[in-house]
């Protein structure tokens, strides 16, 4: 597949075949919808990295061909919604204002059904050296996404072990996509309640990261 990169942000391909485009380092306001659908039945790689404002990604659905989506250093918080794009195997969100691990993981299972790649570094909710976070809360934050999304296969920059996977089964509990196992969640939301004394999310069944009760 030929996505017409050149490695720059700054760059937007004018191929013909439109497979990649990118609207980065542009200062836009809105997502250039007009241009965007134009190219909905070839583009499969978009770039909306370094703009302003928040915006709404709900017309992105109509690209069916789509592979990856970046949408770094924005103004997106835990609480975005996405369109249904079973098409997308790459997500890219770094730097953005998520701060709610719970509420934003859930969004990306459900709207990104086979993601393989989520890169979400920089965020309030995704703890590591880089942001302050320690060691044990790197660690949890990884295991709780791993634990929720059982198709990943990289995180950020760092691939996704078999006895990582195995780890975040063990601590968490893998999800299903619909009903599966919403009794057993329940009675683990039940068990740790009582130890949490209310750090935990009843979505995130335990979850101690970075969250922000307020949202």
């Amino acid at each position: 597949m030929d996505h017409h990169t050149s490695g720059q942000h700054n760059q937007c391909s004018h191929a013909l075949s439109f497979q990649w485009l990118s609207f980065a380092y542009q200062s836009l306001t809105e997502i250039p919808y007009e241009t965007i659908l134009t190219q909905k039945d070839t583009l499969e790689v978009l770039d909306l990295s370094y703009n302003l404002p928040y915006w709404n990604p709900a017309l992105l659905g109509q690209l069916e061909r789509l592979s990856t989506l970046i949408m770094d250093c924005n103004n997106y918080t835990s609480h975005v919604k996405f369109p249904y794009m079973p098409s997308v195997t790459t997500v890219c969100i770094n730097k953005n204002k998520i701060n709610n691990l719970p509420v934003f993981v859930e969004e990306i299972r459900q709207k990104f059904p086979n993601i393989k790649i989520l890169s979400m570094m920089n965020n309030e909710a995704a703890p590591s050296y880089f942001n302050g976070g320690s060691l044990t809360q790197y660690k949890d934050y990884r295991q709780y996404v791993i634990s929720q999304i059982p198709g990943l296969e990289i995180l950020d920059d760092t691939e996704v072990m078999e006895k990582e996977r195995a780890q975040a089964r063990k601590t968490y509990g893998l999800q299903q996509s619909s009903h599966g196992i919403r009794k057993r969640k329940e009675a683990s939301s039940r068990k740790h309640t009582h130890e949490a004394n209310g750090k935990y999310c009843p979505r995130a069944i335990g979850y101690t990261g970075f969250l922000n009760p307020s949202l």
